[in-house]
């Protein structure tokens, strides 16, 4: 199990989880290595626009959702440059970014399913997933 999969899983646990993504896919919403704190979602409240850990296809990303089709109980996740990962199901949905350097994402904490730990872990990954997917 790769670091993307051990934060998706404890996220999806309910833990909430601080890490450094790599990649350039998201810039300028997160640059590489900038601190990310995502936690638990409730995915029926998530919105176009939010930041999400999801998997699409095998990968995880931590990438915007970009489209929801609540008739079929999905959402479509796509990178900031305009690159479409794909659909996925709500429940491979495991969190929403809550925190970015500090800072708090707007409407993010609303969409929390489960009250934040005390105390972040500390964790390193890659927001792109596969680095040659980045170009």
């Amino acid at each position: 199990m790769g670091v993307l999969d051990a934060v998706a899983g404890r996220v999806a646990s309910g833990a909430t989880v601080e890490f450094k993504p790599t990649g350039s896919s998201m810039v300028p919403l997160i640059r590489s290595r900038q601190p990310a704190v995502v936690a638990s979602v409730d995915p029926a409240r998530l919105e176009v626009g939010d930041i999400v850990r999801a998997r699409v296809a095998g990968t995880v990303y931590l990438h915007l959702v970009s489209a929801l089709d609540p008739s079929r109980g999905r959402v479509q996740i796509s990178n900031n440059r305009g690159r479409v990962n794909g659909w996925t199901s709500r429940d491979r949905v495991f969190g929403v970014c809550v925190a970015v350097d500090g800072v708090p994402r707007a409407g993010a904490l609303s969409k929390v399913r489960v009250a934040a730990e005390k105390g972040a872990d500390r964790s390193t990954g890659n927001a792109d997933g596969p680095q040659e997917e980045d170009a």
